[in-house]
């Protein structure tokens, strides 16, 4: 089966820098295979047998902690699921210069009723979509210093979840499809 990991708070602003290359192969001396990274944020696409998610995500943190020595948190998805969120995501949502998109792919601890209700938001401002996995946030650039999802930063919420902008999501499935 083919799935993504998608590691949080990797080479962003100079902190918690890791090659991809090392990553890749980290991945591979886990036993996974057809290893692919995507981008230099942490995307990595393989293939496993196991098909627990629980349990790739306790093997993949645990590895890349023993073998790259970091403390990184980890969110699986599988093909399926990155294609039910890109389905959820309105065809006209897109990260450009007039509008941001994000994909925050949420950890099962926060995807649920009660902590998306919580997520800060400015319904004037902020337009936002949950589906099974994923929050998906679009605002207009020239609203962003209006919205309140920034306001998470360093809440529960937000350690427990990784962002991807919407055209990444959307490539990620592209390179999901063909494996």
């Amino acid at each position: 089966m083919t799935y993504i990991a998608l590691l949080r708070g990797i080479n962003v602003g100079g902190n918690t820098m890791v090659s991809m290359k090392a990553l890749k192969s980290c991945f591979e001396g886990l036993g996974f295979e057809d290893v692919v990274t995507y981008i230099n944020s942490g995307n990595i696409i393989f293939k496993a047998s196991n098909t627990s998610v629980p349990a790739l995500v306790r093997l993949i943190e645990s590895g890349i902690k023993a073998r790259c020595k970091m403390e990184i948190r980890v969110v699986v998805r599988t093909r399926s699921e990155i294609a039910a969120i890109c389905q959820k995501i309105p065809t006209d949502w897109v990260t450009d210069k007039l509008m941001r998109t994000d994909v925050m792919f949420l950890r099962d601890e926060v995807d649920t009723a009660e902590t998306i209700a919580a997520v800060p938001a400015n319904p004037a401002v902020d337009r936002l979509v949950h589906v099974k996995g994923a929050l998906i946030w679009n605002v207009s650039r020239k609203d962003y210093g209006n919205s309140k999802v920034p306001k998470m930063v360093g809440s529960s919420f937000y350690k427990n979840m990784t962002a991807r902008n919407v055209n990444t999501t959307r490539k990620l499935l592209e390179l999901m499809l063909s494996r």
